[in-house]
């Protein structure tokens, strides 16, 4: 019956073919935010006052009124009904590490009879789901319940169908954050004020610091009817048994490779969703691993990029079922081919379009930059546990250092131009100018017509987890079903708290008597020194880089549960306490979480590998040992093949059922024969190797030669079951 269900669903997945696509009408530039409620449409729909006050508390944090708000809702109710909505909803990002929503009608009775499209300030600002239903930690319970979701004005709202979902935090009724929106909010802010007071040695106009992200999103897609056969894929997003492919990535064919009819189908249609809901989509493309992609947008500030990421996912399963997909955000779906990460593009910059992770023209700039650098550096070197711990969980664990993605040691890789300014900044002993080589040029020798190459300044390791690329980092360790906030919220507060330091330390010793850009260089040289050891740019997945990194001192766990304990190290407590973005209650009940989902998710991996060998590989086993038997039997009527003592029929049984009781792999049966004797010696070896502990009758004399037979037992046999 399995066998007939599994090419009857081969046969669908066969004649599946690509779904037709219609592209929107006009250019992207006509359709892009089209179901946002962005700039554009805020000017539109609300009055200049209104507008002026939403815009305030966008960009500087202003609070709301209640009359400012009953404004903002009466505006966007009548765009989103204009584009056909006719429910809404608080949509948030719960510990679940996916979003959570309920939707509410416009609609409500008129007391006439009738009904009438309403919606307040009220409703826009704030609701109430049942806290104690969402993973918390211990901070709720039952019988305290009460939750509440806040509007998050930074964030745009939008419409998905017919739903206008209002991107919102979500808070206990004690205050404490229970999503990944409200951290880092706060993260965002410790370090936009941190880094602007830094910034304000060498610019004082700097009001605002922006943190940035940009994320690239890979993924496996797969037949939808392939993936309903498979009972593990559909419960734990991985395959829990089976055999590699005789043909996988080895000839390594697949990445950047024509992409599938069918699955550009679904990339443009995916595509167009993005764009219409503001997602910046950018890049497309085959990645390593067969069925396996990529989509990437452009970078955004952190809060916005993360909402973008966390819709493009929801988004991207809708759109997948639509193809008759099922997309697959499992880090290691499938042994012996790559896993799927999301990689993190970090980067600071300020409101006067300054990239603080970028070399500049001038010795102000480029010192600049060197101070952020070194902040960042420092920043990973005094919290590389804790980073690992950001992105550790049950799934990634398995993609983690696997030659496919970094190690599970966090280092920074710089590149040897950035390296070399950082030794001879530390090594110096004045305050020389810090200058960095324009881009080489590279000119193909040889073909005339290709144009002259500009070589950046950082060559590209794939092995390191954190790796400065030119003017960001690139944080390659994040998993590809993670929430992006979590690897954020960390680099953010640890960024907040080095800054904070290094400004102190610096101030100290101009109050001291000396001269701005002198304190700086010496703080600088100090924090250099003391962070060296998370440097490498070697390759991270040789042996011999993890015992180095021993000897460094950086963290090497590799226990999941025991990683996830860096939360309550005394250092993370006063890095959250300090830049306000957790509190002790928070931090343990996080942390409790992240236990509880381990342990559930391997619970529910155990649970779905007994039902598969009890329920589908037990009942095949003795289908098959029953049809063995029938074999056996109907040869042992063969005249002249029994034989006295122990017939051979009985021995090939007890063998089978053996094998199959020591784990139904592959079994070798080493067989030795002597003329027409089947020997006493090559049957106790035999017996043996199948795990036998009884003593047979040995002697079975063959009168009659059977080639095929003994063609079949002879030298070596194997037997697959």
């Amino acid at each position: 019956m399995s066998s007939l269900l599994r090419f009857k669903m081969v046969d669908a997945a066969i004649n599946h073919t690509a779904v037709e696509v219609k592209a929107p009408e006009g250019r992207p530039s006509d359709y892009f935010g089209k179901r946002v409620f962005g700039r554009a449409a805020m000017r539109k729909y609300l009055n200049k006052a209104t507008y002026d006050a939403l815009v305030d508390t966008m960009e500087n944090g202003t609070p709301l009124t209640r009359e400012v708000a009953d404004g903002i809702a009466a505006g966007m109710r009548q765009w989103a009904l204009e584009h056909g909505a006719d429910h809404y909803t608080h949509w948030f990002q719960p510990l679940t590490g996916g979003t959570a929503e309920k939707h509410d009608a416009f609609a409500d009775p008129d007391g006439l009879g009738g009904v009438l499209e309403e919606f307040s300030g009220k409703l826009l600002v704030q609701q109430e789901p049942d806290a104690s239903s969402f993973p918390n930690g211990g901070i709720r319970n039952t019988f305290e319940a009460r939750g509440y979701s806040a509007w998050d004005p930074t964030s745009p709202a939008f419409i998905v169908d017919t739903t206008l979902c209002i991107p919102t935090v979500f808070i206990a009724y004690t205050g404490e954050a229970l999503d990944y929106k409200v951290p880092l909010l706060r993260s965002i802010s410790a370090v936009n004020k941190a880094a602007t007071e830094v910034c304000h040695y060498f610019d004082k106009n700097v009001q605002r610091v922006i943190s940035y992200l940009g994320w690239e999103q890979e993924y496996f897609l797969v037949d939808e009817s392939l993936w309903a056969v498979r009972p593990d894929l559909m419960l734990t997003g991985r395959t829990l048994m089976g055999h590699e492919s005789a043909k996988n990535q080895q000839l390594e064919d697949h990445y950047f490779g024509a992409i599938p009819t069918r699955v550009m189908a679904f990339m443009k249609d995916l595509e167009y969703e993005c764009l219409k809901l503001g997602i910046p989509v950018k890049t497309r493309h085959n990645e390593v691993a067969p069925n396996q992609f990529e989509l990437a947008p452009v970078y955004e500030e952190a809060n916005l990029a993360n909402d973008h990421n966390q819709l493009l996912m929801t988004v991207m399963d809708k759109i997948a079922r639509r193809h008759k997909f099922r997309v697959l955000l499992h880090e290691k779906p499938f042994k012996g081919i790559n896993g799927s990460g999301k990689h993190n593009n970090w980067s600071l910059g300020t409101d006067t379009g300054v990239n603080l992770l970028g070399p500049g023209k001038t010795a102000s700039e480029n010192l600049q930059f060197i101070t952020f650098l070194v902040n960042a550096i420092s920043a990973v070197h005094k919290h590389n546990g804790l980073l690992k711990a950001a992105i550790m969980s049950a799934t990634n664990a398995h993609r983690l250092g696997a030659n496919e993605a970094p190690p599970a040691i966090i280092s920074t890789f710089l590149g040897t131009q950035v390296s070399a300014v950082l030794d001879k900044l530390a090594a110096s002993k004045g305050d020389d100018a810090i200058r960095f080589d324009a881009k080489n040029v590279f000119k193909m020798s040889g073909i005339s017509h290709i144009p002259t190459l500009l070589l950046d300044n950082t060559d590209r390791n794939r092995t390191s987890p954190f790796a400065f690329t030119g003017n960001r980092f690139e944080f390659r360790a994040v998993g590809s079903s993670d929430n992006c906030a979590e690897a954020m919220i960390v680099l953010n507060a640890a960024m907040a708290h080095e800054l904070a330091e290094f400004k102190q330390n610096v101030d100290a010793k101009i109050e001291a008597g000396m001269k701005k850009e002198k304190a700086i260089y010496e703080v600088l040289k100090q924090m250099i020194k003391a962070c060296k050891a998370i440097r490498f740019d070697g390759n991270g997945y040789s042996d011999e880089w993890k015992a180095e990194a021993r000897k460094r001192g950086l963290d090497c766990e590799t226990s999941t549960p025991l990683i996830f304990d860096r939360y309550l190290d005394k250092q993370t407590l006063r890095m959250f306490g300090d830049t306000g973005v957790f509190s002790k209650v928070e931090l343990e009940a996080r942390t409790e979480v992240k236990w509880e989902t381990y342990t559930k998710k391997i619970q529910i991996e155990g649970r779905v590998l007994g039902d598969l060998a009890m329920n589908h590989i037990v009942p095949i086993a003795s289908k098959y040992e029953a049809l063995l038997l029938d074999k056996v039997y109907k040869m042992s009527q063969i005249p002249g093949l029994n034989a006295p003592g122990l017939p051979l029929g009985l021995f090939f049984v007890i063998f089978v059922f053996r094998s199959c009781e020591k784990g139904m792999g592959w079994i070798r049966v080493r067989s030795r024969f002597g003329g027409s004797k089947f020997s006493e010696k090559a049957l106790r070896q035999t017996g043996r190797s199948a795990g036998l502990r009884s003593k047979p009758a040995m002697h079975l004399h063959w009168d009659i030669a059977i080639p095929n037979f003994i063609a079949f037992l002879h030298d070596e046999h194997v037997t697959h079951l």
